[in-house]
């Protein structure tokens, strides 16, 4: 039978009826979809011919349905980062910049989901190196909280490029340049372009600018401070940076894949999703 993998947000009552909704359609499409123990337990599922209840997550299904926010979206890509299983999302958060569709289109959207009529985008990541860790969005370098402002130097290519007393650095992907960087004041990067883009976080300097670096160069990100920093990774807790320790990140293509419908325009989706947040 063909698999299908559901992830959703915290809230599970504002899901429920898109779950249940999914659910029916994959019945009748002979589907089956797979939730792991949290999701089971978060709507207290029962095993169904259509729903396989306690299912680890796994690499061998056709697709992954999220119904949750950038948050929830951004955990499935990493999750299937590199096994080509496509993220179909509903958005269900404030933003939903990689949401596939909002939950008004359910109906039409899981029947185009679990039809296979979608196309397909392949996005970058940023990798630290030592441990991996994989950053579909970004890599943010930030102080502790109540603790001194940092100075954070950054190298690409072993050339050091800046050094700043700051709150701390972003590196993003032209998928999360909308993000954190672009609160920085960095430049929005449309999908498809090739390479990251380095900006700081309330530099205390006149002259701090961000920076679009190449894709093959390796971005080395230094800890000039007394005090350690943190590494968040997409928006969660990724370590820290010991004083006088660095760190490496490079740019790797095609590690994540997300669901769009036909006809999809990246600067549609700009227009409207921070159009509507000005109005």
């Amino acid at each position: 039978m063909r698999e299908v993998t559901v992830l959703t947000h915290r809230q599970p009552h504002e899901t429920a009826h898109a779950l249940g909704q999914l659910a029916r359609q994959a019945a009748q499409a002979g589907v089956r979809l797979r939730l792991d123990e949290e999701e089971t337990r978060k709507h207290a599922l029962a095993d169904d011919p259509a729903v396989a209840v306690n299912a680890p997550l796994k690499d061998e299904v056709e697709l992954c349905i999220v119904l949750g926010g950038d948050g929830t979206i951004l955990r499935a890509l990493q999750r299937y980062a590199g096994t080509g299983v496509p993220v179909f999302a509903v958005n269900f958060g404030e933003i939903g910049f990689l949401a596939t569709i909002e939950p008004a289109d359910i109906e039409d959207g899981f029947k185009r989901a679990l039809g296979g009529d979608f196309d397909l985008l392949r996005l970058p990541a940023i990798v630290l190196d030592g441990p991996r860790r994989t950053a579909i969005n970004d890599v943010a370098v930030h102080r502790k909280v109540g603790e001194r402002v940092a100075e954070i130097a950054y190298a690409l290519a072993g050339e050091v490029v800046g050094s700043v007393r700051c709150d701390g650095l972003v590196a993003a992907t032209p998928a999360g340049s909308t993000g954190y960087n672009l609160a920085n004041g960095g430049p929005v990067m449309a999908w498809g372009v090739e390479g990251s883009v380095v900006s700081f976080i309330a530099p205390h300097s006149l002259t701090a600018r961000a920076l679009v670096v190449a894709p093959g160069d390796l971005l080395t990100i230094h800890n000039r401070s007394r005090d350690p920093l943190d590494i968040a990774v997409d928006g969660r807790p990724a370590g820290e940076i010991a004083p006088g320790a660095s760190i490496d990140a490079h740019f790797e293509h095609d590690l994540g894949t997300i669901a769009l419908l036909p006809g999809s325009s990246f600067y549609r989706r700009l227009r409207e999703k921070f159009g509507r947040l000005a109005s």
